[in-house]
């Protein structure tokens, strides 16, 4: 008695808990959107993007700050009483100029605006192809839910058939049980295979990154990968034709890269500085002038005297300190984003290599599971099921043979994901979006 008792609690707390689950998933509203929305929404609204965005427009204003003037100042000297018999009273302003200062600096400026640029276009093309990669996860993994499902409706098929065979005593109880582990083991697959959609939901709404109300949820308007080589706006290369090798292109793909780019923009950025810094030897000039006056009883003579001044000054001649350390720090930086630039380079070659590589491999596996497995596989079950019907096998066989088709499904699914994402990592050393491996334009 007691033990049924406590086995009933277990099977109310595991009903609360699933539905627990399931409530908490549609507590948040999914919304279907296609790749190209899902992009377009998150270059316009990721929050971490719209960050570096604000960079740029802080690089445009210290363009501003380096080509500022010296405000001018303004003084008064004025003396009182004995102290100013036979001294002028003065009014006047003074400027100072800043000689061979402001045009590298402004110079230095707009090169780290473009610098600035280059990493936002970086940013923008990374999140780009995140935002393409989570999608194609997305999809997989409701993919091989799909397939999952489908594979049980295939074993509630066995076990009908099974029980319709025992019912004509055709076979053993066995074979009913048999049939009906196999179908309660898919349905413990079928429940990780939908915590896997949740989990890629998730990431790809993390990578969208708005922000938004708690209760909005974006999910991919595809509910399964065709096998076809143009999905989701995502042209991939014909596996059907040869593939070129990497020489054939490795040139222009390192044309593309922006952190290549970026790396020689870090020298000519260096070279600029280097510049302003020199120019710090160069000292400036402060001119001034004014009104000057004697009143009649601080004059010699008893009358009022009025005149004028000017004059000027050199500030920070380069005699005690002629800045070296600094010049000598701005040609190590040259020396130091050359070799950057240097590395850069060779590595951004290994990665595209790497990367191709791993393209080619994943091909390579779509079209053996295309040309061989999934034809010979589809084959099989259905001999498979037709023979125990026709009492030539067993119940064994044919749950095996389901196993084993399940197995090669869920495997080509897999590949077939292979395929897009390895494309995106492909496209992610290459820094562009649209890379036609096939061209011949350099």
């Amino acid at each position: 008695m007691n033990n049924k008792f406590y086995k009933f609690i277990l099977g109310i707390q595991i009903i609360v808990v699933f539905l627990i689950s399931t409530l908490s998933v549609y507590a948040q509203d999914l919304k279907k959107i296609t790749l190209v929305d899902a992009i377009n929404l998150a270059l316009s609204n990721n929050l971490d993007l719209q960050s570096d965005r604000i960079s740029v427009e802080l690089a445009k204003n210290d363009i501003k700050i380096s080509n500022r003037l010296q405000n001018p100042e303004v003084n008064i000297f004025y003396n009182y009483g004995a102290a100013g018999r036979g001294n002028p009273q003065q009014i006047g302003a003074s400027q100072t100029f800043e000689l061979a200062k402001r045009a590298p600096r402004k110079h230095l400026a707009q090169a780290n605006l473009i610098k600035k640029d280059l990493n936002v276009r970086e940013r923008e093309f990374e999140l780009e192809m995140d935002v393409r990669e989570t999608y194609v996860d997305l999809v997989a993994a409701k993919t091989i839910l799909n397939c999952l499902l489908e594979q049980e409706k295939l074993l509630e098929e066995f076990l009908y058939l099974s029980k319709k065979r025992l019912d004509a005593k055709e076979v053993l109880e066995t074979d009913v049980i048999q049939a009906q582990i196999a179908l309660n083991q898919i349905a413990t697959q079928i429940n990780t295979a939908q915590t896997a959609v949740k989990t890629a939901r998730n990431d790809f709404n993390k990578v969208l990154n708005i922000k938004q109300g708690d209760n909005v949820l974006y999910d991919a308007y595809e509910n399964e990968l065709p096998g076809e080589t143009v999905f989701i706006s995502l042209k991939t290369p014909d596996y059907n034709k040869t593939m070129p090798d990497f020489e054939s292109f490795s040139k222009r793909a390192l044309e593309k890269r922006l952190d290549v780019r970026i790396a020689k923009q870090d020298i000519e950025v260096a070279r600029k500085n280097l510049t302003v810094v020199s120019r710090q030897r160069i000292p400036d000039v402060e001119v001034f002038g004014g009104y000057g006056y004697q009143a009649k009883n601080h004059s010699d003579t008893g009358e009022f005297r009025a005149g004028a001044y000017a004059g000027a000054n050199l500030y920070n001649i380069p005699v005690l300190y002629t800045f070296k350390p600094e010049i000598k720090n701005a040609q190590l930086q040259i020396q130091q984003a050359q070799m950057n630039y240097e590395s850069a380079e060779n590595k951004a070659l290994k990665e595209m290599s790497s990367a191709y590589d791993q393209f080619l491999n994943s091909r390579t596996n779509l079209i053996f599971y295309k040309q061989r497995l999934i034809k010979d596989s589809e084959k099989l079950i259905e001999t498979s099921k037709r023979n125990y019907m026709e009492g030539k096998s067993d119940l064994t066989s044919l749950v095996v043979m389901e196993q084993s088709y399940k197995e090669i499904v869920v495997g080509y699914i897999n590949a077939l994901a292979d395929y897009y994402t390895d494309w995106i990592d492909f496209l992610r050393t290459v820094d562009s979006e649209d890379f036609d491996i096939f061209s011949e334009n350099i």
